[in-house]
Parts: structure tokens; C-alpha cells; sequence
């Protein structure tokens, strides 16, 4: 009863020890105490009762109870790091018993050994324990045994052995009542995917067996270690190192298993590396090393050393000690069968290749390139990015550019398999190496062409397809419009000046539901993406100049496309640039107020400052037409028509070359439909929509109680024209929440994202529309990102608050061309020339953004 209801177990058990039971009766009560104290309580209770459940077994003269007891013994102690004391229990187990009784005792050796990474000793242990149990017919035991042996192929890359015996595992546990031992394969199953490389099946699965542990009122830090495992390979590494920290927290707040507190400082040092925290994770492992090695714990020892040696390199270490050090981790990890020698091999190449020993490197790069035709995506990644660097070493560009295209391959193909645009966009940090070493080859040997192809394969990919749509998930509809509601009423009690932590509380709750259900997403299959095409782009441009931006060795090289050709300038330093764009913002922030004008001078400095930093010569070869511009991620905030060669010319913005060749091709909705949004709260009362109701005799006007979400949605999807008029927020924590305001609550980005097409053009006359979080490799995550591959041509938003009266008269002005004929780019520069020349109604105009190219 212990795993199939544990709480009652524990009862139970108590009420037995009150009765005044036999040796043998209060021995197995004691038993189930340890058992439950061992697993989700207090360790040092745990031992206690099962050495007075020992005790008692011998009292009672029964072998096979004594062998049982000691049994659990030997694996509480291996969980209290006393691996020996452990180990001497489980061998005494096996010895005084026989039969159908020592098949268990073998199973519990056989897991103590998966705990200690011993893998040959557990998978034989395990063998000569299952066809006994089976014979005895003896389904709980079977299926657990099962599950361990499954669980030890993971360990050790056997994905499709580990399958084999999950699936005939959970077979037999539905024929049974043994519910956490359920839950316990629901969540090994996770793990199986994760290896398998299907990340959103994984969270899906470990969300389904955390909700099984919930209700059993067990808590289970294996979940939290796998959990956080795949969070990191999904580009949340910051996520996982909370979610490590807390656990750990948690365990040592009830005195649990130590071997547990080991994993997670691992796991916690890792995800600190991956989040660019190298001294926390140097911290971290460093106790795991300890801890692990008091242990007796080889495997786990010796991964977290890896994860040390990483850590040290990310901060700046090289030397010949570490070339050594990195060696004899992936030497071990390769004799203990661990699919983590390849990276251990990389690292000692890559240190090797630092400090110019060319042969050391070779080496070590070949052995770790081993794993690129193979394994889950990482790994083939891992084994790409070695050989890459191998012909970099080599001098063979060719063969570099061919490591980085087959790698970044693997990774496209592995971005598909995720619904979720964030995932899409994080898991793009895995290919970043392999992209600057492509990109830096191309500087040096390539020429402009070759330089923009690769500035363009990694930039802004995940808009490269439209996300996959969520599915009809009544659950996350339901999640959605709980979250609408809560959300609105804590607006309504901050405006009332009523407290609202319980509000905010329920709010976040819901937030982590609705994203969890968002990554279970699966994407489509695989396809082939349309690669990317200079001589296209160039055919397309026509007048137009496009300007893109690649930052390598922390210097912008600004690439011009136009008139046939592709020039290269090299312009500033990019930590200069974004200072000075942290500036600019404080600027306008500070502008869109009356009374501030004597901040205009200063704005419009900085503003020739960072055309010196980010076009430098380029910026006299501009010509007279429009100019399209393709920042990287970090330059996002910048208000580009503030810079003096831009600030009178039609000037439009875009994610990468391929997106603006996108927009260009997007033909129109057959139907021209006008859709006008009116949110509650503004300051001018958003005063521009009745006037371009009138404008627009037949648009759809929705304002008041009809600007509710749904109502909204349905209008927006496929409208020729969309102008919203609300209050924007942007969440730097969760930019997939940023929203629009309705009369209703938020509209986020994920409900744009249902839209089966979003309007081809939408104005966005809202604060904050305009900004993004940078995240991946050169990734962007915010609304106008979300409505970009979804059909949407064109954007005009504000990357900095803006004074809702001023806006009204930047968006008459920009409907008035729009009413003309023009584009939303042309449009806008005439709006900012028709408006007043104070500093006020100047910042406005800078602020706004024309994106896309309709």
C-alpha cells in the first residue's frame, strides 16, 4: 500500500505499532514508515525505523523478513550517502534469503546500483530478478523491475530497449492499484521522450506525473532533476536553475535523500552554465563533486567534473591542465558507456584549439565528431560543432561551412518538432556557435554575399514558419478566459487603490498553466524550408536599400543591399551601441511629457551618435529611396527614425531579409475588411477611432462591451486593415503575455496566435507594442513578432511609451496616406512631417515603427 496510497499506509502502519503487534507484525510496520520517510520525508526517521524493522525481522525468525527489511535498509543508507554501510546491508539481503523473496532483494540492489551509475551491475541484477518475479507471478514487482531496467537503458543511450520494457511495464500497471509506482512511469516515460528528442511529449508527461504525485501528496525530486534536464534543452536554462534551487531547498527543509541533493546541485551547475552564470555553476558543481564523490558515486562524480570543467572554460579559464583535465573526464565517461564523453571530448579540443595545439585538438575534436551522424539532435549537434572546429584547425573553410549548414540542419529539423514559438526561438542558442563560426569565415574569406547567406540562416528563424496553431483544447480556453477575468479584476482593484496579491497570485497560477499547455504543443514534420536566396533579394529590392546588421568579434558590419550588389562597411562596437540606446529610450520616456523640451537637443545627439556606431560609412551610401533595416535581436529597442540619414526617408524595419521578402510576397485578403478597436482607459479616449470610422464608411468599429477578446479575435482574422487603439504592456518575464488592453482583460500574444490569419496590416496605436525579448541565438518574442508569420505584411507600433494625445494626431495623419494609396512606411514619414515641430509630438513620431513591407 506504501506506492499505491502512501498517506494511508503511513496510518495504517502507526495504528499497527499501537496494538501492541508481534516481531514480525511490527516489523513490517516499521518497514512501511522508513519506506515513506526515506522517499518523501525526514531520512535520518527513515533509517531509524528500518533498523528497528531489521531488529524485529530477526526477532521474529523469518529470513526472508529480515532480507526484505535489509533490503530497504541498504537503499536508505545509499540514499544518506552512506554508500558502504549500504551496499554491506543489500549483500547480507541476498544472502539469508531464497526464491521469490531474493528477486526482490535483487530488484532493490539493482536500483541501488542505477543510483550509484553503476549500470553493468544494475542491468545484471535486474536480469536475474525478473524471470523469478514473472514465474511467481508477482505483476507489481515485474513492473517494477521493468521500469528500473528501462530506466537504466536511458542511463546508458539505449533509447529503444528503454521503449520496449516501458511499454510492457505499463502494461502490468494497469492491472494494478499502485498508483505512485503509476506515477513513476508516466514520468520515466517523459524521460524516454526527452532522449528520444520529443521535447513537448516530455513536459506534457512530466506535467501528467506531477499532477499524479500531487494527488497522492507526494513530492518527487526525480521530477524535478528530469524536469529540469529537459527545461535546459529547451533554452530555459534560467527556469531550471530556480526550479533546482527551490527543490533544494525543499529537501533539505524536510532532511531528505542526499544522493537527491547531489543530483540537483548538478543539475542546478548546469543549468547555471547554459543561463551564463559560470560561477554559480563552478559553485554548485563543485559541492556536487563532493558531495558525489563521499558518495562513492563514479558516474555522477565524473559528470559533474564535466559540468565544472565547462563552467570554468565559460569564464574565461584556458590552460594545458584543463586540455588534461577535459581528456580524462571524456576517457572515463566513455568507460562507463556515457553519452557524455562526446562533449567532454569537444571541450578538451576546444581548449586545445584555444591555447594552439593543433594535434591535441584534432584529437580530441575527431573523437567527439564521432557523434554526429547519431543519438538525439543534441548530441549530432555536439558532434557537428566538433567537427567544425576540426576544419577550422585544418584551414578549410569549405569544410567549416559545411559542418556549420549540416548542424544547423539538425537543429531546424529539431525546431520543428516544437508547436511552441518559444521553444522554437530558444532552441535556437543550441546552433549560435556553429552560426558565428560560419559567419566569421564568411568575413574573412567569403565576401558580402557569402557573409549576408549566413547572417540570414540563423536570424530570426522561428518566423521562417508560422507557429503551430493551438488546438482545440477546451482546458486551455477555459485557462485563458479565467486569466482574462483575473486579470481585468486586479486592474479594476490597483485603479481603486484595493490590494491585490491574491489576484496577482491566481494571476501568475494561471500564466503557468497556460504556457505549460502551450509547450506540450507538437510541430508539424519536418519540411523542406525555402533556403534563402541573395540574387532574389536583390531582384526585388528595386530602389529600395536594405541595410542588414551582423555583430561578429562585438563589432557591427553592416551589410547594404541594392542596385545588384551587396557591400560590407564596418561600423561600431555593439556594447557602445547599446548603451547609447538605453539612452535614446530614457530619452523619449522622459519626452512623452509635456514640459520636457529642453531634452530634445540631447535625444537628437544621441541619435547621431548611434548612426555613427551602427551605419558608420554606410550611412553616405544610402541613396535617396527607402531603406529597410535588419537589426540583430540586442538592437531591437532602437527608434531608427531618429537617426539624421533616416529620419526624413520611408524607412521600414524587419526581423531578417527573408521576413521583408516574405511580407513583400503576401498578397492581400480577397476581401478588404476594416477593423477599428477602441480599448478602455486611454487618456485621449482613443479619439482617433470615431474620425477613421468616418473615414472608413464601412469598418467594423468595436468599442465598449464590444470590445471583448473573442469578439475582437473574430474580427481581426483576416481584416485587410487593423487599427488598435489600447494600452500596451510588455512582460520582459514573459513576453508571450505582453498584451493589448480590451474591455474584457489582456489580449496576449497567445491569442493572436489562434488567428488562422492575422490582418494583413495592422496599426498598433498602443505604448510598449514595439518592444521584444531577445532570447536564442538572435531570436525576437513579442506581439509583432507573433503576427508577422500568422499573414500579417505589415506593423506600424511604438517601441517606447508614448502620449496617447500626441498619438492622435501621428495616426490621422498616417490613415490620411494610407487613405492615399500609400504604404504603412510612406504613410508613416508623411505623419511625422505633418505634425507640430514640438518636442512632444517629435518623440511620438520617433517612437513609432513601420515593420514589415506593406
Amino acid at each position: 500500500m506504501v506506492f499505491a496510497a502512501p498517506n494511508e499506509a503511513l496510518a495504517r502502519a502507526q495504528n499497527v505499532l499501537e496494538s501492541g503487534p508481534s516481531p514480525w507484525s511490527a516489523s513490517v510496520a516499521h518497514q512501511v514508515i522508513g519506506i515513506w520517510q526515506r522517499d518523501w520525508g525526514d531520512l535520518r526517521l527513515a533509517l531509524h525505523h528500518l533498523r528497528r524493522g531489521r531488529d524485529l525481522a530477526a526477532r521474529s525468525g523469518s529470513a526472508d523478513r529480515e532480507a526484505d527489511v535489509l533490503a530497504a535498509l541498504g537503499v536508505a543508507l545509499v540514499h544518506a550517502g552512506r554508500t558502504r554501510q549500504g551496499l554491506e546491508a543489500l549483500e547480507r539481503g541476498v544472502a539469508v534469503s531464497s526464491g521469490h523473496t531474493r528477486a526482490r532483494v535483487l530488484f532493490r540492489r539493482a536500483y541501488a546500483s542505477w543510483v550509484l551509475g553503476r549500470h553493468r551491475e544494475a542491468l545484471e541484477d535486474v536480469r536475474r530478478s525478473i524471470p523469478v518475479l514473472r514465474q511467481a507471478d508477482d505483476v507489481i514487482w515485474t513492473a517494477r523491475a521493468l521500469t528500473l531496467r528501462a530506466t537504466v537503458h536511458l542511463a546508458v543511450g539505449a533509447v529503444d530497449r528503454a521503449d520496449a520494457d516501458f511499454t510492457a511495464a505499463e502494461a502490468l500497471w494497469d492491472t494494478t492499484g499502485q498508483e505512485h509506482d503509476k506515477a513513476d512511469v508516466v514520468e520515466s516515460r517523459g524521460l524516454a521522450a526527452f532522449r528520444a528528442g520529443d521535447v513537448p511529449a516530455a513536459l506534457r508527461l512530466f506535467d501528467e506525473a506531477e499532477e499524479r504525485y500531487d494527488k497522492l501528496g507526494t513530492p518527487s525530486f526525480m521530477l524535478y532533476i528530469r524536469r529540469c534536464e529537459v527545461l535546459m534543452a529547451a533554452g530555459l536554462a534560467s527556469e531550471a536553475l530556480a526550479e533546482a534551487d527551490a527543490a533544494i531547498g525543499m529537501l533539505d527543509g524536510i532532511g531528505g535523500q542526499s544522493t537527491r541533493k547531489a543530483e540537483l546541485l548538478l543539475v542546478a551547475a548546469h543549468a547555471a552554465r547554459v543561463a551564463g552564470d559560470p560561477h554559480t555553476a563552478i559553485a554548485r558543481a563543485a559541492l556536487a563533486v563532493r558531495l558525489f564523490a563521499g558518495q562513492r558515486r563514479t558516474w555522477w562524480e565524473t559528470h559533474a567534473r564535466l559540468v565544472m570543467l565547462e563552467a570554468r572554460v565559460a569564464a574565461g579559464r584556458r590552460s594545458g591542465r584543463l586540455v588534461g583535465d577535459a581528456a580524462a573526464v571524456a576517457e572515463r565517461l566513455a568507460a562507463l558507456g556515457a553519452p557524455a564523453a562526446s562533449a567532454a571530448s569537444l571541450l578538451a579540443g576546444r581548449i586545445a584549439l584555444a591555447l594552439g595545439w593543433t594535434a591535441d585538438a584534432e584529437r580530441h575534436l575527431a573523437v567527439a565528431a564521432r557523434s554526429r551522424h547519431s543519438g538525439p539532435p543534441l548530441a549530432r549537434i555536439t558532434g557537428w560543432a566538433a567537427q567544425a572546429l576540426r576544419a577550422r584547425a585544418a584551414g578549410s573553410d569549405r569544410g567549416v561551412l559545411e559542418a556549420c549548414r549540416r548542424g544547423l540542419d539538425v537543429l531546424d529539423d529539431h525546431r520543428m518538432t516544437l508547436g511552441a514559438s518559444e521553444l522554437r526561438a530558444r532552441a535556437t542558442a543550441q546552433g549560435a556557435e556553429l552560426a558565428a563560426l560560419a559567419q566569421q569565415v564568411s568575413l574573412e574569406s567569403g565576401g558580402p554575399r557569402r557573409l549576408l547567406t549566413w547572417s540570414e540562416r540563423w536570424r530570426a528563424t522561428v518566423l521562417s514558419a508560422p507557429p503551430t496553431r493551438p488546438p482545440a483544447d477546451p482546458v486551455l480556453q477555459s485557462r485563458l478566459t479565467a486569466f482574462r477575468e483575473i486579470a481585468a479584476r486586479a486592474e479594476a482593484a490597483r485603479t481603486e487603490g484595493r490590494p491585490v496579491p491574491v489576484l496577482e497570485r491566481e494571476q501568475r497560477r494561471l500564466e503557468r498553466e497556460i504556457r505549460s499547455r502551450t509547450l506540450h504543443m507538437r510541430g508539424d514534420a519536418p519540411g523542406a524550408e525555402e533556403r534563402f536566396d541573395v540574387g532574389r533579394l536583390l531582384g526585388r529590392l528595386g530602389g529600395t536599400r536594405l541595410v542588414e546588421l551582423a555583430v561578429l568579434d562585438g563589432r557591427v558590419q553592416v551589410l547594404l543591399c541594392g542596385d545588384g550588389r551587396v557591400r560590407r562597411f564596418e561600423a561600431g562596437l555593439i556594447a557602445e551601441a547599446e548603451v547609447e540606446a538605453e539612452h535614446v529610450q530614457a530619452g523619449l520616456r522622459r519626452l512623452a511629457h509635456p514640459g520636457a523640451d529642453a531634452r530634445l537637443p540631447v535625444v537628437e545627439a544621441a541619435g547621431r551618435r548611434l548612426e555613427e556606431l551602427l551605419l558608420g560609412p554606410a550611412a553616405a551610401q544610402l541613396g535617396s529611396g527607402p531603406v529597410v533595416v535588419v537589426p540583430p535581436g540586442r538592437l531591437h529597442r532602437v527608434p531608427w527614425a531618429l537617426l539624421p540619414s533616416l529620419r526624413d526617408r520611408v524607412l521600414s524595419v524587419s526581423p531578417s531579409a527573408s521576413s521583408w521578402l516574405r511580407a513583400r510576397e503576401t498578397e492581400p485578403p480577397p476581401r478588404g475588411r476594416h477593423v477599428l478597436v477602441r480599448g478602455p482607459g486611454l487618456a485621449s479616449g482613443g479619439a482617433e477611432v470615431p474620425e477613421l470610422a468616418d473615414r472608413y464608411g464601412g469598418a467594423t468599429l468595436l468599442e465598449h462591451d464590444d470590445a471583448r477578446v473573442p469578439r475582437v479575435l473574430e474580427e481581426l482574422d483576416g481584416a485587410a486593415l487593423a487599427h488598435i487603439a489600447a494600452h500596451g504592456t510588455f512582460r520582459a518575464d514573459s513576453p508571450l503575455f505582453s498584451s493589448l488592453r480590451m474591455a474584457d482583460g489582456p489580449i496576449v500574444v497567445h491569442d493572436f496566435e489562434r488567428l488562422d490569419r492575422s490582418p494583413y496590416r495592422i496599426i498598433l496605436s498602443c505604448c510598449d507594442t514595439a518592444r521584444f525579448a531577445s532570447v536564442g541565438a538572435d531570436e525576437l518574442l513579442g506581439l509583432v513578432t507573433a503576427l508577422l508569420p500568422l499573414g500579417t505584411a505589415g506593423v506600424v507600433a511604438s517601441s517606447a511609451p508614448v502620449n496617447d494625445d500626441a498619438v492622435v494626431s501621428l495616426m490621422l495623419a498616417l490613415h490620411k496616406g494610407l487613405s492615399g494609396g500609400l504604404s504603412l512606411a510612406e504613410a508613416l514619414r508623411d505623419a511625422r512631417a505633418a505634425l507640430p515641430g514640438d518636442a512632444l509630438h517629435q518623440a511620438t513620431g520617433w517612437a513609432f515603427t513601420a515593420f514589415g513591407a506593406a
